[in-house]
This record gives C-alpha cells, sequence and structure tokens, in this order.
C-alpha cells in the first residue's frame, strides 16, 4: 500500500486529492505543469525519458506512446498505485518537425498512439481528456478576419493534419470520456523556445544575409501563446471540468498575431540599434536558394516552407473567456526585449535552450 504522507502547503494528504495524467510529462510545457498542478492533484507524469519530478510533487512512469505493451505496463502500474478513478488525463505527447513536411512519425505517435492509448482508457474512470491540439489546423484566414472553433480546417502540411485526424479518432474512439480540444499557438517564454521565433532571431543575431529577405506576405502572421498562460489555461481546464461540453473545442492564443515585418524591425532594433531592412523575395528564387542551402548545410528554412509564408492565423479567444475565465497576460512583441536580453547575457547558454548551433 502507498504511504500516506502529509502536503507540506496544505496539510492535506496525498492520497484525498484526485488524480491527473500528463502525457509528455518531461517537455516544455509538462515538466512546469507538474508543479502547478501538484499543488492540488495527485499528478502521475508519462513520458519515454525525463529526469524525475521533485519529491512530493509527482511520479514519472516509463511510457512509449508506440508500444501498445509499455502503454499497458505504464497503466497497470497507475492502478496499482493509485486506483482506477483518474479526473483528467492531460494529452501533450506528440511529434512535432520544421525538418521535413511529413514523417511517418507523425502518424505512428500522433495518430495511432494516441489511438492505443485511448483504448486502455477505456478500463479506467477517467473524468476529462484533454487534447492539446494546434491552431495550425485551420485555414489560414485574412488580416482583420478572426478565427474562432467553429471555422473549417484545412492543413497543408503532416503536422495539423495529423492533429487534424487525431481530434477526429479521439471524437470516434474517446467512449464515455468527456473530452476538451485545446487548439493552442505557437509557445514561447523569456528564453525564447519558439522554433521559428529563435531561428528569425538568430538569423537577424548573426547578420545572415537571408535574414534580410522574406518570400512571403510580411504583414501575415502567427499566433503565439507564452508558456504560462499556457500553463493557466490547462489548469483552469482541469479545474472546471465538471462544467465544459463535451467535445468542446477551445482556442488558446494572443488575441493579435505579431506579423513578420512586425518581428524582423523590433528584433533587429533590439539587437542591432535599428529597424531590419527587410525586402520580398520571388518564391521561385527563394525555393532555389533554400534547395541549394539544404544541400550544403542543415538550414531551418526548407523549399516546403516558402509556399505557406503567405498564411496568416488570428485566433477569436472569446470561448476560452466564457468558458474558462481565461485570456494570455502575455505579448510577444512585449516579451521580445526579454528574449533578446537572454541572448545578450549569456549566447551560448540561450543557443542551447533553442537547440541552435
Amino acid at each position: 500500500m502507498d504511504k500516506i504522507i502529509d502536503h507540506p502547503e496544505k496539510g492535506a494528504r496525498i492520497e484525498d486529492k484526485e488524480v491527473v495524467l500528463i502525457t509528455g510529462s518531461s517537455g516544455l510545457i509538462g515538466y512546469p505543469l507538474i508543479e502547478r498542478l501538484a499543488k492540488k492533484y495527485r499528478v502521475i507524469g508519462l513520458d519515454r525519458v525525463g529526469p524525475p519530478y521533485p519529491p512530493l510533487k509527482a511520479e514519472c512512469v516509463n511510457f512509449d506512446i508506440t508500444d501498445e505493451h509499455a502503454i499497458d505496463s505504464a497503466m497497470e502500474r497507475i492502478r496499482y498505485g493509485y486506483g482506477s478513478k483518474i479526473a483528467s488525463v492531460i494529452h501533450l505527447a506528440a511529434f512535432y518537425s520544421f525538418n521535413t513536411e511529413d514523417s511517418p512519425a507523425y502518424d505512428k505517435i500522433n495518430v495511432e498512439g494516441t489511438r492505443k492509448f485511448l483504448r486502455q482508457l477505456q478500463d479506467f474512470d477517467v473524468g476529462q481528456f484533454i487534447y492539446s491540439s494546434s491552431d495550425l489546423i485551420y485555414k489560414p484566414t485574412k488580416h482583420g478576419q478572426k478565427i474562432n472553433e467553429d471555422c473549417p480546417v484545412e492543413a497543408n502540411w503532416g503536422y495539423p493534419e495529423s492533429k487534424i485526424q487525431t481530434e477526429e479518432l479521439i471524437r470516434n474512439e474517446n467512449g464515455d470520456i468527456r473530452t476538451v480540444f485545446l487548439r493552442v499557438g505557437g509557445a514561447y517564454d523569456e528564453m525564447g523556445h519558439s522554433i521559428p521565433v529563435s531561428q528569425q532571431i538568430k538569423r537577424i543575431y548573426e547578420k545572415d544575409f537571408i535574414s534580410h529577405f522574406y518570400s512571403g506576405d510580411m504583414n501575415s502572421g502567427d499566433v503565439f501563446v507564452h508558456l504560462e498562460d499556457i500553463l493557466d489555461a490547462l489548469e483552469r481546464t482541469v479545474d472546471r471540468r465538471n462544467d465544459i461540453p463535451n467535445e468542446m473545442a477551445i482556442n488558446i492564443g494572443e488575441p493579435t498575431s505579431p506579423t513578420y515585418k512586425q518581428l524582423q524591425d523590433k528584433i533587429g532594433k533590439l539587437l542591432h540599434g535599428e529597424e531590419w531592412e527587410t525586402y520580398e523575395m520571388p518564391k521561385a528564387v527563394a525555393k532555389a536558394g533554400a534547395w541549394t542551402r539544404d544541400l550544403v548545410g542543415d538550414p531551418f528554412i526548407k523549399p516546403w516552407m516558402i509556399d505557406r509564408t503567405d498564411d496568416h492565423y488570428e485566433l477569436d479567444i472569446s470561448r476560452a473567456k466564457e468558458v474558462l475565465g481565461w485570456e494570455p497576460k502575455h505579448r510577444l512583441l512585449d516579451t521580445l526585449p526579454a528574449i533578446v536580453s537572454n541572448l545578450k547575457k549569456d549566447p551560448e547558454k540561450w543557443y542551447k535552450e533553442n537547440n541552435l548551433e
């Protein structure tokens, strides 16, 4: 039998707390989410690898979402240690890469892995299943036209396509488990930790020749959301699990999307004291250049990305305000000074944190 340990902050017994599972628990979102939710819940992290969590915070259970036997073993450990009643499952585990337009891993991990996991959950009493989806599943919009949860979806590369497929399979196979789809924008924090943003900063910081060119509409933009705001949205979703309608989709992102030009100008001014001169480049030229650079190295910009440089996304987050009482407290443009400051303070650390050479 598990030992009953008093919580050091609230005096509540650990066994009195409801259980929350987090897949992908050692990732950028999962690890700090453990710290946040452990104050209220008994948290179990599920991941293939990862450091041990702080004492009294959570247990890490080995979990390979592509292996049905590994999932079964992990769930048996959870049943033995915590029982069969689970208040909420937060499904963050996913494959994501800018290195390729498509990959078998999108289907193997994101789609089929979720299918295998859901089958195992049918044997438990699960109160809620939160799926971390993406704003990129939507059909791109025009400036000033916000995307709500009922807008059409239209994927044009592997990652969002896998998210669309996974949302559909969850609807078909979630059984009696109440489900929430959080369609989340690109995460970032004061160290960067956003692949496109950190790459854009790197190009300007190094005064790379290509940093002065863009192959699309420079007034297009993507949706971003600060890590702390994502954690807040997830916590609110768990706390309000009994009040959220089943299979509801909720947009989680900043209500205004910074344009590529706004980011270029602000990053240039923060790094070099002046707005960054940026010129539009024909797509055919950009593709040829990306293809050539790809032969001699491993540049971030791939030829397949060029066709997507005009895509624009901006979210309507009124449902998040109404259902979760949530809206973001941060803005990427306001956080850029801190990101750049951390780069200047310790470039080696910043590059390492953002997996850059």
